[in-house]
């Protein structure tokens, strides 16, 4: 995941009403975040801007992961520009900013180091209505009749 306001990628470790404890995949510092000062936001849940419809986070990654082209340094603006229109040209690249691109090529790096599966999740299953079954008509079996003993005092 991601928190605002802190540089890298982090793995939840629990959550509390008022934030959590995580790990920085960087350096493995366990540190807790406050929700009033940081958002998170888990890699599956960011989109990027195409020229078609949003594409998830880790699709891009996937992408420059089967491209199998070398990463750009990200001291080079111009050369991330380019490795990502080689890598995934259908981009928005004027809405996807190159402070983005050049965080993208980061956190990859870091998920590489740290073997982390890029994989998206599967959708939900959704629920198949329930087919009505018909029972078979109960008869009518005869109620016995209970007597109660009243406690004599």
């Amino acid at each position: 995941m991601a928190v605002t306001g802190l540089p890298g990628l982090y793995e939840l470790i629990s959550s509390r009403s008022d934030g959590a404890v995580v790990r920085s995949l960087d350096d493995s510092k366990t540190q807790f975040v406050a929700t009033r000062i940081h958002n998170f936001s888990q890699l599956e849940s960011i989109e990027i801007f195409t020229v078609r419809d949003n594409i998830n986070l880790v699709e891009l990654f996937l992408a420059m992961e089967k491209s199998g082209t070398s990463l750009p340094d990200t001291k080079d603006t111009g050369t991330v520009k380019k490795y990502f229109e080689k890598v995934y040209p259908d981009m928005d690249f004027e809405r996807v900013y190159i402070s983005d691109m050049k965080k993208m090529v980061k956190w990859f790096e870091v998920l590489k180091k740290h073997k982390v599966e890029l994989k998206l999740s599967e959708p939900a299953e959704e629920l198949q209505p329930v087919q009505a079954v018909e029972e078979e008509p109960k008869k009518d079996t005869p109620k016995k009749k209970t007597t109660r003993k009243k406690k004599e005092e």
